[in-house]
């Protein structure tokens, strides 16, 4: 096969078949496939055992690096670390810790056993790891001894949570549930008989935020990793001799699907920097890794554009080779500073923790036109389809809700427990993804917007009933609706209005109280730039909150027809 960038893509799309990716990773159908395997002990039968899978760096300038062999055996020893505490297949097992290489090769190792990868943010408060441990009834979790502390403040509510596994505990006193684990000094396991998982048996659960009601947990199956390793060397472009580099945090489905499957499936070696946004060090951590491909976010490159470009010729970046963003829409201004910049454009790649993988694309080689989402990736039957018939815009420039044929590897097979709401997620035959967008005559899609309250705050979806919910239970807090605003790096940041109980007056320190209470409870991600404490919430005649309303003058947008909306 070809280098991607010399893939034609009418030829490619015309004669595409998922059978390809079958073929180069030796997967038949119905035979066992399991993710944790393909990622590690296939490559090592390849011949590349002692090629590195991993070079790790924090913000401390310490330094850890694995080979794939060392993936092989480390996976190994946490897969029999998890079967001996008994943890059975389809259980599901937490990931709560920061950017380690426990965490990266921890992921494969509870693939082995069979059991569910259930990787969270590690910047989650206990009020939104409670609400995600408990829905998916978790029976242990793999955390830090900086972490800990919020997990014991649940583990009462949480009675499926039998193991609560600390990987750096060293002379820490542990308590109830709690066993220390330390990868690096465990005996590392040489043969361990991986689970026989299949196409459709349970892999990762990842959680994803919606309009209404607590967040939903995305099912995905071993059979994802087809999409995901084509995905990677398409797309990303990656070859044997790449160092890539994703910014993403596994806590997120960019970090698993391409910062764990997508690569390591391909025999790429990836670097990891556990470090905040730091541009000087970024730019000294490409230069010292050599790194070749890079896969960011738009609210990087926007802060990377802050920066200028006098950094960036302070430094040798000259290794880099294709660049790639995801999480949301990449401005026109950014592919053109990019390019500027670095010699390269960006290429905007569209998708979502429900797809698994990049379904809208620019495939390198193709024409870029700044400021697109690409076209359908080869495989995927893509659309826009009107508001109200959710039948296909055969109309160029109309936007319309984008939607997806279902049946692509990497598709979630529903969400935990709620059935009800991933039907939703259909109309007439077709995958909604919450997004409008309109085509153009060349077939490329241009983003929209949302088609929902959802907020998507440097390339992460916040819900707004997580929010809300934790407003109200602050004491000076009678109603509240979170509502995106406009923000020049982060694309969007959270704005609540609050209505407040009788003998509470509006004040800089009660808006401060309430924001740190939201930080601390669910995240950083989630907490509100600003409060305006209002007299009252536009509301239907029934009772429900419109957060249009609130959106549409947060925009400078027409709120459209008010007629459902009750009068003060």
């Amino acid at each position: 096969m070809p280098r991607a960038s010399c893939l034609n893509y009418e030829e490619v799309t015309a004669n595409f078949t998922w059978s390809i990716a079958e073929k180069e990773l030796h997967y038949k159908p119905g035979e066992p496939i399991n993710i944790g395997w393909m990622c590690s002990d296939r490559i090592c039968q390849m011949g590349n055992e002692r090629k590195l899978a991993l070079i790790w760096e924090n913000f401390q300038g310490e330094h850890r690096q694995y080979t794939f062999d060392d993936l092989r055996l480390l996976s190994n020893t946490i897969a029999q670390f998890v079967c001996d505490l008994g943890i059975k297949p389809r259980e599901r097992v937490c990931l709560f810790m920061d950017r380690i290489p426990e965490l990266y090769i921890g992921f494969l190792g509870i693939l082995k056993t069979g059991a569910v990868a259930q990787p969270l943010f590690s910047a989650f408060g206990d009020e939104s790891l409670l609400v995600r441990l408990k829905d998916a009834g978790t029976a242990a979790i793999f955390t830090q001894k900086k972490h800990v502390h919020k997990i014991r403040k649940i583990r009462d509510q949480l009675p499926d949570l039998r193991h609560i596994i600390v990987v750096d505990a060293g002379d820490s006193p542990l308590q109830e549930r709690e066993i220390a684990f330390h990868m690096d000094e465990a005996r590392r396991v040489e043969d361990f008989v991986v689970f026989p998982t299949f196409a459709e048996s349970p892999s990762v659960l990842h959680y994803t935020s919606g309009t209404t009601g607590q967040p939903k947990g995305a099912q995905h199956v071993h059979y994802s990793i087809i999409s995901q390793y084509l995905t990677s060397k398409w797309v990303l472009d990656l070859q044997p001799n790449d160092i890539y580099w994703c910014n993403a945090d596994p806590g997120w489905v960019t970090g698993t699907s391409y910062g764990i499957i997508g690569p390591w499936s391909n025999g790429a070696t990836q670097v990891v920097l556990d470090s905040g946004f730091n541009a000087e060090s970024w730019y000294h951590f490409i230069e010292k890794q050599r790194v070749t491909v890079w896969y960011s976010a738009p609210t990087a490159i926007r802060l990377l554009m802050k920066e200028g470009k006098e950094i960036v010729r302070r430094h040798d970046l000259s290794s880099l080779r294709h660049l790639a963003s995801v999480g949301e829409p990449l401005n026109p201004e950014a592919v053109i500073w990019s390019q500027e910049a670095y010699g390269r454009p960006f290429h905007d790649t569209f998708w979502q923790t429900e797809t698994g993988c990049i379904v809208i694309t620019n495939l390198p080689g193709m024409p870029i036109k700044a400021g697109s989402m690409g076209k359908p990736f080869p495989g995927i039957t893509a659309t826009v389809l009107d508001l109200t018939t959710f039948e296909p815009i055969n109309q160029t420039g109309i936007a319309g809700l984008i939607a997806l044929r279902p049946g692509w590897p990497s598709q979630i097979r529903g969400y935990w427990n709620n059935e009800a709401g991933f039907n939703a997620k259909f109309k007439n035959g077709w995958y909604l993804c919450g997004d409008r967008a309109s085509i153009d005559a060349d077939g490329y899609y241009w983003f929209m917007g949302r088609d929902d309250d959802v907020i998507n705050t440097g390339g992460h979806l916040v819900g707004p009933f997580e929010i809300e919910s934790a407003l109200l239970e602050h004491p000076a807090v009678h109603e509240s609706a979170a509502v995106a605003k406009p923000d020049p790096v982060n694309m969007e940041v959270v704005k609540a209005f609050v209505t407040l109980k009788p003998g509470y007056t509006p004040s800089d320190e009660l808006e401060l109280e309430i924001m740190n209470r939201i930080r601390k409870k669910l995240s950083p991600l989630a907490m509100p730039q600003e409060i305006e404490f209002v007299d009252s919430l536009p509301k239907t005649r029934s009772g429900k909150i419109v957060r249009r309303v609130l959106r549409c003058k947060e925009f400078h947008e027409p709120v459209g027809d008010l007629s459902t909306i009750m009068d003060d």
